[in-house]
């Protein structure tokens, strides 16, 4: 196994752990996006752990760590438009205040546009 530096994520080993972990998130978004709506709106299991998941996939690939696995941006843009689709059409049931209704969609939209972007930026390195 190689190794190319000190730090605790400058080795083979820690880029498979890394693979290993990343992987794992991006299954679970991937069986919560494949599976009923229903899971997916905002008091629902899903609808509060998947963009957390998105939050940690994107703190980890932003630091550009070796084995951090993303989806390319066009995966992740179709999982916004089924997420938000389910959002929008369920929050009110929820009565939420307008102010935090706002502020929420902003969250989400912008927790899955700074993975996308992460996964475009990665894609060009690769083709560069």
């Amino acid at each position: 196994m190689g190794t190319w530096g000190s730090g605790n994520f400058d080795s083979d080993t820690a880029a498979d752990h890394l693979s290993d972990l990343t992987g794992r998130l991006v299954s679970e978004i991937t069986e919560a996006m494949a599976g009923d709506p229903v899971q997916l709106e905002p008091d629902e299991y899903w609808g509060v752990a998947l963009p957390c998941n998105l939050e940690l996939l994107h703190t980890i690939a932003a630091r550009g760590y070796v084995g951090a696995e993303v989806p390319d941006a066009e995966v992740i843009e179709g999982w916004k438009k089924t997420f938000m689709a389910v959002w929008e059409a369920t929050i009110d049931d929820l009565g939420p205040s307008p102010a935090y209704k706002e502020e929420r969609r902003g969250v989400l939209n912008r927790t899955f546009d700074q993975l996308a972007d992460v996964a475009r930026e990665r894609a060009e390195t690769i083709v560069e």
